[in-house]
């Protein structure tokens, strides 16, 4: 099976523990005030319906994610805790 990917500079990749699926992530250089609170892209799928950009603001750490998911009424980001298995950033493949 091929493995595609819309990921723009991805850095690492992981697959989300509850499901099994399989995500890439790069870092954020989007340089609006909401985005600046997270440092990554967690890349869902390529531009989509209704403004969807294809990725997911986020903050990846070793073994689990913190990726926005929606906005509240208010405005303030909907967040969901993944936790992570085999998180591998690719640099570090690259160094090794």
């Amino acid at each position: 099976m091929a493995y595609y990917t819309y990921t723009q500079a991805p850095i690492g990749r992981f697959v989300e523990r509850d499901c099994g699926n399989y995500f890439e992530y790069s870092l954020n250089d989007d340089d609006f005030d909401f985005a600046k609170d997270w440092p990554h892209k967690v890349w869902v799928g390529s531009e989509g319906p209704c403004g969807d950009q294809g990725y997911r603001y986020a903050h990846v750490k070793r073994t689990v994610a913190y990726v926005v998911t929606d906005e509240d009424d208010a405005g303030a980001p909907v967040v969901e805790k993944w936790s992570l298995k085999n998180n591998t950033r690719y640099a570090e493949e690259l160094t090794s």
